[in-house]
């Protein structure tokens, strides 16, 4: 049995979602990630009892078990046209300020109504842009829009848990130790995904070395097209180890050239430091 409290938001979360349905003759996407909010909404949709597709768009680099766990939830799947990457291929290595792998991967349109599992608590940022439960999402253009759903906006971490514990959801991988000690305040995303923090990213990567090698190997392949001849990273980084040590160890690029153009930095075997980094071969043919 959940708290009175929780007990409310449910109530408001299902009448939402139904006052959405009421007259709407489709069925309404729930954009599902795998990840414990999106969790919770295909459980509030099923609870509501309005017509619903669960759809998981692949990222191609969700961690393991996260596709095997989506299928167990009865998502329907949606490949991309090129995987991740595929994509670092065509346009360089992704970063905070460039996150162009979002767009192709993520960020676009499948069904008229989306219901998503966006809350304020996630972060101060969120709470600063959504207010209303329910607004109208662009993707790209005018023509590419959705009217977004958000029924558990207001939910607090403890929320979901106790939601989660009293419905008896069982997770993605991530979110459980080997003994299965369930942590609900972790989060699922993308491996090695370059809007987490430095210390996150280079622990993953140490973690799943071959990550590594994929993203230097699709590095590669973009500074070997003649296409990209005139890019930034041709003159910027002298080859790809050095291009991939400024994207993953450096929030900034002052802070690298801080340290390029140090002592003894001409001295530097960037793919030296990263084979010690991360215990690997990183020879890339």
């Amino acid at each position: 049995m959940v708290s009175e409290q929780l007990q409310k938001k449910i109530d408001r979360a299902v009448k939402l979602l139904q006052s959405v349905a009421n007259g709407y003759d489709g069925e309404i996407e729930v954009a599902y990630s795998g990840g414990k909010d999106s969790d919770v909404i295909l459980q509030l949709a099923k609870e509501s009892g309005i017509r619903y597709r669960s759809i998981y768009k692949n990222t191609t680099i969700d961690p393991p078990g996260t596709l095997k766990h989506v299928r167990d939830m009865g998502a329907e799947v949606l490949r991309p046209k090129k995987n991740f990457f595929e994509l670092v291929a065509d346009n360089g290595l992704p970063n905070r300020f460039a996150r162009f792998c979002c767009k192709f991967l993520k960020e676009y349109k499948v069904l008229d109504k989306a219901i998503m599992g966006v809350r304020k608590a996630e972060s101060t940022k969120r709470a600063a842009i959504y207010s209303e439960p329910t607004e109208c999402r662009f993707y790209g253009s005018k023509k590419e829009h959705v009217e977004a759903i958000y029924p558990i906006l207001d939910w607090t971490d403890e929320d979901v848990r106790e939601f989660i514990i009293d419905r008896n959801i069982h997770l993605a991988p991530v979110y459980y130790d080997p003994d299965g000690t369930l942590h609900t305040e972790r989060r699922l995303g993308c491996m090695c995904c370059p809007l987490a923090s430095i210390g996150k990213r280079i622990a993953q990567f140490k973690e799943h070395p071959n990550m590594v090698k994929a993203y230097l190997r699709a590095a590669k392949k973009f500074r070997d097209n003649p296409k990209h001849c005139n890019a930034k990273t041709m003159t910027k980084y002298a080859d790809i180890y050095e291009w991939f040590t400024r994207d993953v160890f450096f929030d900034r690029q002052s802070k690298f050239d801080d340290m390029k153009n140090g002592l003894f930095a001409d001295e530097i075997d960037y793919k030296a430091f990263l084979e010690k980094q991360f215990g690997i071969d990183l020879t890339i043919q």
